[in-house]
């Protein structure tokens, strides 16, 4: 078994916050051109915000995924140092080639 002892919060923080300001940029596109499609754009809030929206959610869920995964690994650092961490177990076939995985 091995630990995980600590996350770095700044590394860990920014791959999260790329990560939510893809999914949701993505998941916007998807949903505007549903709703182009039906007609539905005033649910949307096009008529406040016009297109803004697609580039402000994305930027908005990306700080706030930045944020609370920071406040995460912050709050995990600490509590691993109380009880050791979490405990993974890793099956390798190939030691040579996959050793440095799990020193």
């Amino acid at each position: 078994m091995k630990r995980v002892k600590r996350f770095g919060v700044y590394q860990t923080a920014k791959v999260s916050a790329i990560i939510y300001f893809v999914v949701t940029l993505v998941v916007l596109i998807v949903i505007t051109l549903l709703a182009l499609m039906v007609g539905g754009t005033e649910l949307l809030g096009f008529q406040m915000y016009g297109g803004a929206m697609l580039l402000i959610a994305p930027v908005l869920y990306g700080i706030a995924g930045f944020v609370l995964t920071a406040l995460g690994c912050i709050t995990y650092n600490l509590v691993s140092g109380w009880t050791g961490g979490i405990e993974l177990e890793f099956d390798i076939d190939d030691e040579d080639t996959m050793s440095h995985l799990v020193e």
